[in-house]
């Protein structure tokens, strides 16, 4: 942008201090409104996931891609802000869905720790019944199967995608 002149130079660096000067904030993961069928929050769910309980082993997937990309992030936000007329709104938006592709990359990345047998079976189970809730007697249920060597119905042993609602639970927004 090549710009002279005292008063056209004024307008011009005040247009973008106006771009510039608008807070914004970006915000990506599982947001507020995500939730699943059953009223369940995915941002729970996914903290759960993420960084494990008792009985849910840890598995990374969101601080493994903020520790590998955030690097990345800061250059990218620098190269779209001149790209977009400084607009910095527009800019986030656009940085917002690179990591939120990033994120939703991770989950699908993501295959360790593998599910225990009794997970995958209950996997299997809903497969045959959609309406299956998972209890403590589904659990000791599913657990007589696999301690019976029965099948799991063909069931997916990915961990984090199971019917695919927190992939497809990820979000960005700029406020």
């Amino acid at each position: 942008m090549k710009v002279k002149g005292g008063e056209k130079a004024n307008k011009v660096l005040a247009d973008l201090a106006a771009k510039l000067s608008r807070p914004g904030t970006l915000r990506v993961g599982f947001l507020e409104g995500a939730r699943y069928p059953d009223g369940t929050s995915v941002a729970m769910v996914a903290a759960l996931q993420n960084f494990g309980t008792r009985t849910i082993p840890r598995r990374p997937f969101f601080t493994n891609m903020v520790k590998d990309k955030q690097d990345e992030w800061g250059p990218a936000l620098a190269a779209l802000l001149p790209a977009h007329d400084y607009d910095a709104k527009i800019a986030l938006e656009i940085l917002g869905e690179g990591i939120a592709g990033q994120l939703r990359q991770s989950i699908i990345d993501t295959y360790s720790p593998p599910l225990s047998p009794i997970t995958v079976m209950l996997r299997g189970m809903r497969s045959h019944d959609q309406k299956l809730m998972v209890t403590r007697r589904t659990v000791g249920e599913a657990a007589r199967r696999v301690a019976a060597g029965k099948t799991n119905y063909g069931a997916s042993t990915k961990p984090l995608v199971d019917t695919g609602f927190m992939l497809g639970s990820v979000a960005s927004e700029v406020k």
